[in-house]
């Protein structure tokens, strides 16, 4: 696992909200809500129980109770799933990747069926920086061009089209991607 390189750590330190005093614009959360404003900065990898359920076309794609969420600031939670919950059949992986400031190099997959391909609906951190090193090779995947689902919820994607953020009913924002949300 690397260490983030200092250009990332000067990146990291810019962040306005860290979680720490929720944001004049922000919702307010009802009992059973989650603000993305309470969220902290570094995120935090949260351990979920819940039936998670990625499919493509009625084909399952992943089936999980063994799930974590990314929590960060201002966006949604990401899930990411062990490699023992996805059905890797259905993935190829592509030769695209970016950098996550926090996670480090992001290797993207596309989901592949007999009839259809859906490009880069997936990613994953093959080679973590240290911080993240318990993400390795589990897998996460874009609501936006799959179905999934939180304990039968249907996740609505995070605005935006840059971002994976899964959005249930148990989130309040406004979240990063929204008109006149960035940073």
């Amino acid at each position: 696992m690397a260490k983030a390189p200092d250009w990332i750590q000067q990146a990291r330190s810019k962040w306005k909200f860290t979680g720490q005093k929720r944001p004049d614009f922000a919702n307010e959360p009802e009992h059973d809500q989650e603000s993305v404003w309470d969220y902290p900065r570094p995120p935090k990898v949260d351990p979920d129980s819940r039936t998670v359920i990625v499919k493509c076309n009625s084909v399952e794609i992943v089936h999980s109770v063994n799930s974590v969420r990314i929590l960060e600031t201002a966006g949604p939670p990401v899930f990411y799933f062990p490699p023992t919950d996805v059905d890797f059949q259905y993935l190829q992986k592509t030769e695209e990747s970016s950098m996550c400031e926090w996670k480090g190099p992001a290797t993207y997959w596309d989901v592949v069926l007999p009839d259809n391909t859906i490009p880069k609906a997936a990613w994953s951190y093959e080679d973590p920086f240290e911080e993240y090193k318990s993400l390795k090779s589990y897998i996460s995947f874009y609501p936006a061009l799959l179905e999934c689902f939180v304990d039968g919820e249907r996740v609505r994607p995070q605005p935006g089209g840059f971002y994976g953020g899964w959005i249930t009913s148990e989130i309040v924002g406004p979240v990063k991607g929204e008109p006149g949300i960035s940073g």
